[in-house]
């Protein structure tokens, strides 16, 4: 008997080279509209450019390796949190593994600019300072529900996803936050 050739392989071949390309150019699109959230994410937990470009890159690397089974699990939910998620492992091991706090203070952060007179954007330049230096001093939850919700403006539900938590807990957990953050400048 001869072995006959598998006249559908090619067929096969060339549906899974379309389903691939296709899975790349959606993965594509996520990292265009996600990568400045994640790089944010990370340089506000690491607290220097180099650093939150390595998170950033590997992130994406580790996304990337399950993005097919991530798509089909979050029932076409956002996954703006899954990827902030991954940042946050990352950015725990980081710290894990060094055993270090950042080397680049988040007092370098430079405030937005400012249609204001020079008076005033100095005010606030001082005053966003005294908020980012108090933000080192919450516990690293607090600290990072904050960063989700007021530096990359992700609603609660998606700060809930990333965190792993209920959405009431996300609630509660931000609240106390802001309260401790104001006690804490209150204090100064």
């Amino acid at each position: 008997m001869s072995a006959q050739p598998d006249r559908d392989a090619p067929e096969a071949s060339t549906a899974t080279a379309e389903s691939k390309a296709e899975l790349d150019r959606a993965f594509e699109e996520l990292y265009r509209h996600h990568l400045r959230d994640v790089y944010s994410y990370a340089y506000y937990r690491v607290g220097n450019h180099h650093d939150a470009e390595d998170l950033t890159e590997q992130a994406f690397l580790q996304a990337y390796r399950h993005f097919e089974r991530a798509r089909r699990e979050s029932d076409g939910r956002p996954l703006r949190p899954w990827l902030i998620r991954i940042a946050h492992n990352l950015a725990s091991n980081y710290y894990r593994d060094r055993a270090r706090k950042p080397t680049a203070a988040l007092d370098a952060v430079e405030p937005p600019s400012h249609p204001h007179g020079t008076e005033r954007v100095v005010e606030g330049r001082a005053e966003l300072r005294e908020v980012i230096a108090r933000l080192d001093e919450l516990p690293d939850d607090r600290r990072e529900a904050l960063i989700m919700r007021f530096a990359l403006g992700m609603s609660n539900r998606e700060i809930a996803r990333a965190l792993g938590r209920t959405d009431g807990a996300t609630k509660v957990l931000i609240h106390r936050a802001i309260k401790q953050l104001e006690e804490l400048i209150a204090n100064e």
